[in-house]
C-alpha cells in the first residue's frame, strides 16, 4: 500500500525574455530552502484563475513588472511528484520585456538579475530550470521522473 500524496500544487513560472534575450531570474532565500536561482512565478491561488492570469499576478507582486495576462502564452506543462505530492507547472512566456524588476518579497528574494539562456547561474530551482527547458530545448533537460506536455497551437 502506498502512502497519500499531499494536496497537489499548481502554479506557473514566468519566463521574461529581454530585448537581447536573457531572462529574468531572482536568487531565492526563502527559509529552510537551499538557495537557488529561479524564475518569477507561483500558485495558481485564486477562483478562477488561468495559468496566463497567475503568472501576470506572480510577476507582478515578485518583482513590480506589470504584463497583460493575454500577453502571456502557455509554453506547455510540466508534472513532476516529488516531495510528496503532484505538482503542476505550466511554462508560461511572457512578451519581451527590458522593465527593471524589484525585490518586493525580500524574505524570499535577493536580488532579480537577467542571464544569457548560456549561461544560467547554479543552482537552479528545479521546477525553473525544467519550465525553462519548454521555453529553449537543450536548457537543462527533463529529469525521467518530470513528464512535460506541450501545448498544441
Amino acid at each position: 500500500m502506498t502512502a497519500a500524496l499531499r494536496p497537489p500544487l499548481i502554479g506557473a513560472g514566468v519566463i521574461v525574455p529581454a530585448p537581447d534575450g536573457r531572462v529574468l531570474l531572482g536568487r531565492r532565500i526563502t527559509a529552510g530552502e537551499q538557495p537557488s536561482w529561479g524564475l518569477p512565478g507561483g500558485k495558481v491561488d485564486q477562483h478562477g484563475e488561468s495559468f496566463e492570469q497567475a503568472a501576470a499576478r506572480e510577476l507582478a507582486e515578485e518583482t513590480g513588472i506589470v504584463l497583460p495576462a493575454d500577453a502571456m502564452r502557455v509554453l506547455g506543462v510540466l508534472l513532476d511528484h516529488r516531495d510528496g505530492r503532484a505538482r503542476l507547472t505550466a511554462a508560461v512566456l511572457a512578451p519581451v520585456c527590458d522593465a527593471t524588476a524589484v525585490v518586493t518579497e525580500p524574505h524570499a528574494c535577493g536580488g532579480w538579475e537577467r542571464f544569457a539562456p548560456d549561461a544560467l547561474p547554479t543552482p537552479l530551482f528545479a521546477p525553473s530550470a525544467w519550465v525553462l527547458s519548454r521555453w529553449q530545448p537543450g536548457l537543462p533537460s527533463l529529469p525521467a521522473d518530470v513528464f512535460g506536455y506541450p501545448v498544441a497551437r
